[in-house]
């Protein structure tokens, strides 16, 4: 006869998957074989397979013969006399296995453990340790130690591995890859999903994650947060590709973003970077599933808040930190269909720019020439020579190999008649500004005219997300850039993934043996801010080539870069706002529409309530203060609160200058 949990060990070790350094490993451990461990340490997040391990290293040390004793961290007494009492058979049975799970839950007897309770184990005894927390470092660096512990960091299943799963639970194909992405390689969760899949999910043809399962995996992934503002904070990282103590401030000004951040910090799934933290993929999807279910309304404000935040920077902050921000937003949106078409985040081809260095142009030409052919590459000897400042080049961060490069061109009107001569393209994109609507003296054009990475070339890769942040950023940036091209030799293909986002010219200029296709928008008559809401709106609608009516919140981006530029006429004259119904009949319309701002900021403080809106504004974008924090230190306001005072009176600005744009001034 065979027993239930014979049946049941059986069971687990047909549908384990993975893990193999770990199992052989023990195997030593339980065979007595020279120098294999004594104590084994088990580390990682919530639902990354540390149960499931246990309780297949528990199974091979009972098919072995060994008296087994199991514990939960989460159960045992702070008495360190306690646990000795229930693991009394480790000290005096040999060859005893001693496991302890969820070790984090009882950590104060780590020091106690390894002094007084594990050198008294009974002969040929091992123990199992494992937990969300890291063992103390003295231990593994303890000499004493050093041999007799082995410390392990279980990682998210491989893809591989993954499909493996998936393939075991019956999944149907087309679903696998909407689990995969959910999963993230998490074992729990993909164990989950699977079971959810299978059961309810049979029919459907795209797999969502129920309620239930949201909730299991919350619980096993997470645990329990502590109110909620802490869930908030979890709320912001979940959604937030990395999430700093700044943003936190921004989005959730009513907080002590130092409390919370450090709360964040802390976690078990979540990891530290030099850009902030990033929770671990299942837990960051979970998280945003579990909120668009749970709270669709508070979803959308989260987003909208960290939108808001990411435009700010955008507009106001240092060039190396707005360089960045647009690829943070984008996303923040990346389940929309125009970003699916355009963006990866598959970080497996995880690069990074620099600009172009001389020792880098013989590899930048070799792969010219490689892709596009000899007159290609001629063309980027000539304008690496006369811009060398637009080329980046990527790197694989893993290796340090030069992979890819882009070159992002800024050509002045009138044009060069040079390069007109020499570059087939940009003649093409210079042709198109004088069909459409003219570039005047004193603006310029952008073109991304390079895309080369000849390992995935021309498809969407990191390389192309991280370009196309760049050149968004520098056009947000610059003053006086009158249209934005990108340049694609697939020009069908790349005419249906921009579709929604850029124009197509219709151009189609060859080089050497190769013919391009020019895709472009005129900056003039969509900002791009208001370009950038297409995303955040999630809408396919055409790009025109024309003017067409302004949406409200297009209306409010305006009103914003008219604040940020106000104390520059300059700057002031090429804003969006300029083209409104507001400066449509007035004689000077940079000076009185300057002074209409001025008073409509003043007009706020009528009512009582929007004095310090008005405080506000007039600190932020009137007086001078370099940055928000200084307009808050002049007011003698903390950040968050001066950021609240701000964003409502933002809010009743846009309002009274809409109904104004709308019905004209108030008799």
């Amino acid at each position: 006869m065979v027993s239930v949990g014979e049946k049941l060990s059986s069971a687990r070790v047909r549908a384990f998957i993975g893990r193999d350094e770990q199992l052989e490993r023990f195997g030593d451990a339980l065979a007595g074989r020279p120098q294999a461990p004594f104590a084994f340490y088990v580390v990682g997040p919530g639902g990354i397979g540390k149960s499931t391990l246990l309780r297949r290293l528990a199974d091979d040390a009972r098919a072995e013969g060994r008296p087994l004793v199991e514990l939960d961290g989460r159960f045992v007494s702070r008495d360190p006399a306690d646990f000795e009492r229930a693991a009394a058979a480790f000290l005096d049975v040999p060859g005893t296995v001693l496991f302890v799970d969820s070790f984090e839950h009882c950590q104060w007897l780590e020091s106690w453990l390894w002094h007084h309770f594990l050198p008294r184990a009974a002969d040929d005894a091992l123990v199992v340790l494992a937990g969300r927390l890291a063992p103390q470092p003295q231990w593994a660096a303890d000499p004493a130690w050093s041999g007799l512990l082995h410390v392990t960091e279980l990682e998210p299943f491989s893809e591989e591995q993954a499909r493996g799963l998936l393939v075991a639970a019956r999944i149907r194909p087309e679903l696998r890859d909407r689990v995969l992405r959910f999963a993230g390689g998490n074992p729990l969760a993909l164990s989950l999903a699977a079971a959810a899949g299978s059961a309810g999910c049979g029919r459907e043809e795209i797999w969502a994650p129920s309620a239930d399962v949201l909730r299991t995996l919350l619980t096993g992934l997470i645990g329990e947060v502590p109110t909620a503002a802490h869930r908030r904070a979890l709320e912001v990282a979940a959604q937030a590709f990395s999430t700093s103590e700044e943003l936190l401030t921004a989005v959730l000004p009513e907080e002590d973003a130092h409390v919370f951040f450090s709360w964040l910090r802390d976690l078990p799934f979540m990891e530290s970077t030099h850009q902030g933290l990033h929770p671990h993929d299942a837990a960051r999807e979970t998280l945003a599933a579990d909120l668009r279910w749970r709270a669709p309304n508070a979803f959308a404000t989260m987003r909208r808040r960290l939108a808001d935040e990411y435009l700010r920077i955008l507009r106001e902050e240092p060039e190396e930190r707005a360089w960045t921000v647009t690829d943070e937003l984008f996303y923040l949106f990346r389940e929309g269909k125009a970003l699916a078409r355009l963006r990866t985040w598959d970080r497996e081809d995880e690069v990074h720019d620099r600009p172009l260095h001389p020792e880098d142009l013989a590899v930048v030409l070799r792969m010219a020439e490689e892709t596009e052919g000899t007159a290609s590459a001629d063309l980027v000897r000539y304008w690496a020579q006369r811009q060398p400042e637009a080329f980046s080049v990527y790197r694989l961060v893993g290796t340090g190999r030069v992979v890819a490069f882009t070159a992002r061109l800024a050509l002045p009107a009138p044009p060069d008649p040079e390069d007109l001569a020499t570059d087939p393209v940009v003649a093409a994109a210079w042709a198109h500004t004088e069909t459409a609507v003219p570039v005047r003296p004193g603006e310029h054009i952008g073109i991304s005219r390079f895309t080369v990475y000849p390992e995935r070339y021309q498809v969407p890769s990191r390389v192309i997300d991280l370009s196309s942040s760049r050149a968004q950023a520098e056009s947000a940036r610059a003053r006086g850039r009158a249209y934005g091209f990108a340049v694609w030799r697939d020009a069908e293909t790349w005419a249906e993934r921009v579709k929604g986002t850029l124009a197509d010219t219709g151009a189609r200029p060859r080089v050497g043996a190769h013919t391009y296709g020019v895709f472009g928008v005129d900056w003039r008559q969509v900002p791009v801010e208001a370009w950038l809401q297409r995303f955040i709106t999630a809408t396919d609608e055409p790009v025109s080539s024309g003017p067409s009516p302004v949406s409200r919140s297009a209306f409010d981006q305006a009103v914003r870069e008219a604040l940020t530029h106000w104390r520059d006429p300059g700057a002031f004259a090429a804003c969006a706002l300029m083209r409104s119904r507001l400066a449509a009949d007035l004689a000077d319309p940079v000076a009185e529409l300057r002074a209409l701002l001025r008073r409509s900021v003043e007009d706020l403080a009528r009512d009582p309530r929007g004095v310090r809106a008005r405080d506000a504004l007039t600190a932020g974008y009137f007086s001078g203060a370099p940055t928000q924090e200084a307009a808050a230190r002049r007011l003698g306001l903390p950040f968050g609160t001066y950021r609240r005072h701000l964003r409502q009176g933002l809010d009743l600005l846009g309002e009274a200058l809409w109904q104004r744009e709308l019905h004209g001034p108030t008799p």
